[in-house]
This record gives C-alpha cells, sequence and structure tokens, in this order.
C-alpha cells in the first residue's frame, strides 16, 4: 500500500470514527430528552396532550434517525452484522411509523408507556456505551449496565411493543387501513391487519434468538461476573 493511499485510509477511518462518535452522542441525548418528556408527562398530570403527542415528534426523529445503523452496518463502519441489525431497526421503525404514526388503538394501549421506558434506557446506556468506546474509555460500571439492564429491559420493551401491534391490529382490522381488496385494476391484494399479525408473529423465533445472543455476548465480556461491579475508587 502506497503512502498516499495509507494516508487517505487514516483520514478515512478518522472521519468515520469523529461520525460515529456524533451521531451517538446526539442519540444520547436524544433518547434522555425523550425519557426526560416521559417522566415529565406522568409525575405533572397537568398536560392536556395524550403521552404520544407530548413525545411524538422526538420519537419519530431519533427512533427513525437508527435506520442509519443499518447503513453503519453494510459499509462496514461498525462490526455489527447487517441482517441482525436490519431486523432490530425494523421492528421499531414499523411500530413507529406503521403504527403509532397512523392507528389511535396501538398508541391508546399500556403498551406504549412501557416500550417507551424500556427503549429510552435502553437506548440511553446503548449509544452511551458506543460512544465512551469510541473516545476508548468505559467505565466498568457502563460495560456491566450495557451488558445486563437487557436481562430486564428486552422483555418489557417487547412487551410493550406487542400490545402496541395487536391495539393497531384491532383499529386496522375493523377500518380495512392501508388494506387493498380484490377485485381491482392491478389484480392485487393486501390486508394491513395481517401484516401486522405477521409482525407479531415473527417475534415468536426473533426475540429469543436475540435475547441469547445477548447473553452470549455478556458471558463474553464480562466473563460471566453477574454482581455489580466494585468502586475500585481508593
Amino acid at each position: 500500500m502506497t503512502g498516499s493511499a495509507i494516508k487517505q485510509k487514516r483520514e478515512t477511518s478518522g472521519f468515520s470514527k469523529a461520525y460515529l462518535i456524533v451521531y451517538n452522542v446526539v442519540q444520547t441525548l436524544g433518547w434522555s430528552y425523550l425519557l426526560f418528556q416521559v417522566v415529565t408527562y406522568y409525575v405533572s398530570l397537568k398536560s392536556a396532550n395524550s403521552l404520544y403527542e407530548t413525545v411524538k415528534w422526538t420519537v419519530i426523529i431519533f427512533q427513525n434517525a437508527a435506520v442509519l445503523e443499518i447503513v453503519h452496518a453494510f459499509l462496514k463502519l461498525v462490526p455489527s452484522n447487517p441482517i441482525v441489525t436490519l431486523q432490530q431497526v425494523f421492528s421499531r421503525v414499523m411500530l413507529v411509523c406503521g403504527v403509532l404514526m397512523v392507528t389511535n388503538e396501538g398508541r391508546d394501549y399500556f403498551g406504549l408507556p412501557l416500550a417507551l421506558f424500556a427503549w429510552c434506557i435502553t437506548e440511553i446506556i446503548r449509544y452511551g456505551f458506543y460512544a465512551l468506546n469510541l473516545i476508548g474509555f468505559v467505565p466498568d460500571l457502563m460495560k456491566w449496565l450495557r451488558y445486563t439492564t437487557f436481562i430486564i429491559l428486552y422483555p418489557v420493551g417487547v412487551t410493550g411493543e406487542l400490545l402496541c401491534l395487536y391495539g393497531a391490529f384491532r383499529e386496522v382490522s375493523r377500518n380495512r387501513l392501508w388494506s387493498v381488496d380484490l377485485p381491482n385494476f392491478i389484480n392485487f391484494s393486501f390486508q394491513y391487519d395481517y401484516f401486522i399479525m405477521l409482525v407479531m408473529l415473527l417475534y415468536i423465533p426473533l426475540f429469543p434468538q436475540l435475547y441469547l445472543h445477548m447473553f452470549t455476548l455478556r458471558r463474553k465480556v464480562l466473563g460471566g461476573v453477574n454482581k455489580f461491579p466494585e468502586n475500585k475508587t481508593k
């Protein structure tokens, strides 16, 4: 490799690292603000708006920004598996764009606060961990949180997501939302309620796979240590 090629590669690597640091910091701040909105909504009890109306634009912006993670994986800016990343991001983007933005019952079910709380805490820790890892400083506590809190938060988040999907399924089935019936001039049929049901069914094989994968990573990173990290400061 020539000197100019090596220099260009280093410059590209440096730019990619700076970009990823900015991306992860912005996402950490965005999800922190979303958590602040959710907590404030329940603490104040004075808002005339629903929870969804309160957090709508924040969750739309920062959840859809996760689509960039698929691009990062395919471009190999990060070591993540592109297909696994696609599966993880798709379920949430579909929930936001295909459920919360278009149905009322998907927002009104108790699943929304469950999903939001689990998402916020998970993403604050995850993006914060990535940002710190990129600058080469990850405290033991952050590492422990990254590979431990999922044990509770993932099932809680999935429960919330499924409740939102169920509420949307009922409304879509009743109102025939985004459904195309035969006969029509393009000879095509699409039932959106069936699609939502398919997404719900996909949680059965995919969630255990992701959940067990996180336990594998936990054993690899933490070495099977389950206890809370000790304070090593003297």
